[in-house]
């Protein structure tokens, strides 16, 4: 598409998701085109995929949404001096995983998975971070707040859907379950399983 004659739809779609500010949706890319058909729209976006698949930039797809970024051999070029590196505190880790693999999850159902109590800060860093937010109220007495991870988690850790997430076991040899393996032994392989049929397999999508 990209080599004599370019297919209209696509360079559309290019233009589209370059000037574009955030991740944008099949939906959302078919009404900037004036109301396209989405099947048009997502055949187009697969073919746009795949001329940048060799260039310097890759449009992927990330929980639905698609935008540009730097392919992962030339990230480090790009790499400033002053790199914003995050680093969560243990207990935001388990907290993070924790809502990763039970969205959308109460605090007081991550207090239960974890044991002990989770500080308000907790979560605030991690909506701070953009990679949870509120995601409504649970239909309970009390109506509690409850939270789930957002395309920006995906996107920040390099994952296309929540079936990416590695499995029990992969982060059990990663120490991040050492905590939180008397609580939740019985808590996230349930999940898992759900999803996989085994707590060591890929756990939920």
């Amino acid at each position: 598409m990209m080599d004599s004659a370019p297919d209209p739809m696509a360079r559309a779609l290019e233009a589209a998701l370059f000037a574009a500010e955030e991740p944008l949706d099949v939906r959302a890319l078919g009404e900037m085109l004036g109301g396209a058909d989405m099947r048009e729209v997502a055949a187009a976006l697969a073919g746009l995929r795949a001329d940048y698949d060799t260039r310097g930039v890759r449009l992927v797809e990330r929980g639905g949404r698609w935008h540009f970024e730097t392919a992962p051999d030339l990230a480090h070029l790009l790499r400033r001096e002053r790199e914003q590196t995050r680093r969560l505190s243990r207990a935001a880790t388990e907290v993070l995983a924790i809502v990763a693999y039970h969205e959308p999850v109460s605090r007081a159902e991550i207090e239960a998975i974890r044991g002990v109590q989770t500080s308000a800060g907790t979560l605030d860093v991690l909506m701070e971070a953009g990679w949870i937010a509120i995601a409504g109220r649970r239909e309970v007495p009390g109506r509690p707040t409850i939270y789930a991870t957002t395309p920006a988690f995906l996107d920040h850790f390099g994952l296309a859907s929540r079936k990416d997430l590695p499995g029990i076991a992969e982060l059990r040899a990663a120490g991040l379950l050492d905590r939180i393996d008397e609580a939740g032994d019985d808590e996230l392989p349930a999940a898992a399983s759900e999803q996989a049929g085994n707590p060591d397999e890929r756990a939920l999508d």
